[in-house]
């Protein structure tokens, strides 16, 4: 059984979360450049390969597009074309950043912990992939 990966897309930065083996745990990976999210998840793949991949959609609160929802559309059209083996699905990450920030302070996180953006996009990403996991 192959692992599932969760991405947080952003213009700059992309969170990762991914699965354990048997895809019952989801667990912050790493953050990496939006330029290098590619490359990065192809050689992923190929050390450890891919069951599925998970993308936040980005929606207002009145469940329409916003001005990021484009540049997402267009990373899950990369996906499938780079990956046509493995499943690309979307899910709603209304909330995500905001119940990042709740959990790493529940979590027992410092200020300046919590600040860092790049472990916010990490947290927000498992939260994706934990709704994912829980939705299935």
């Amino acid at each position: 059984m192959g692992r599932i990966l969760a991405i947080d897309y952003g213009h700059k930065r992309v969170g990762l979360a991914v699965t354990d083996p048997l895809q019952l745990i989801a667990t912050p990976l790493e953050t990496i450049h939006s330029q290098d999210l590619l490359t990065y998840l192809k050689a992923y793949h190929q050390r450890d390969p891919l069951d599925a991949l998970v993308i936040g959609m980005p929606k207002n609160l009145q469940n329409e597009a916003t001005d990021s929802t484009s540049a997402v559309v267009g990373v899950v059209r990369r996906l499938r074309k780079e990956f046509p083996g493995v499943p690309v699905h979307e899910i709603d990450e209304r909330f995500t950043s905001r119940m990042a920030h709740a959990a790493m302070l529940a979590g027992g996180l410092g200020k300046k912990d919590r600040r860092d953006k790049a472990t916010v996009d990490k947290v927000a990403a498992t939260i994706i992939l934990q709704s994912y996991l829980e939705s299935r």
